[in-house]
């Protein structure tokens, strides 16, 4: 079973959206037993003091729903150093993901972690829709990260 686990800023947009667009995918190809995947954030901000973490974003959601993406209840929850044993890839959103994967994980020493674009032969960053608005957009960018990820993964 391949392991991926998908990382942004908060784990309220972006990284949920890729968890979920992906479990589609592999879904409707009938490889859901292959796959395990999830999503986290770099950081706390979206992590209550209490230690829950807050839901996906209702924009997020709504996003989602318009493309018929299924979704489950998701709750923020921060990466950690054990992520990286863990799981087969951690795949972040933009460069400033990138570069906190890699403090908090310790640093890279397996070539786990990648930018979700770079799957479709891109550096650019999928920009977070919590500042733009714009989550169209990063769904389309997310979307096809995720098909060539796949494409690459089952190739």
């Amino acid at each position: 079973m391949k392991k991926i686990l998908f990382v942004c800023h908060g784990n309220i947009c972006r990284s949920p959206m890729a968890q979920f667009i992906l479990q589609d995918m592999v879904n409707k190809a009938g490889l859901g037993d292959k796959y395990f995947i999830d999503s986290a954030a770099t950081t706390r901000d979206e992590i209550s003091p209490n230690g829950m973490g807050h839901s996906m974003d209702t924009r997020a959601q709504k996003v989602l729903n318009e493309h018929k993406i299924p979704y489950k209840n998701h709750f923020a929850r921060q990466l950690t150093r054990e992520d990286y044993d863990k799981f087969d890839y951690l795949v972040g959103m933009d460069e400033e993901n990138f570069f906190d994967m890699n403090r908090i994980t310790h640093g890279d020493r397996e070539q786990k972690e990648k930018k979700l674009l770079s799957f479709a032969n891109s550096m650019a960053d999928v920009d977070d829709p919590w500042y733009s608005g714009d989550f169209e957009t990063a769904y389309q960018e997310i979307y096809r990260g995720c098909k060539a990820m796949l494409a690459d993964l089952e190739h």
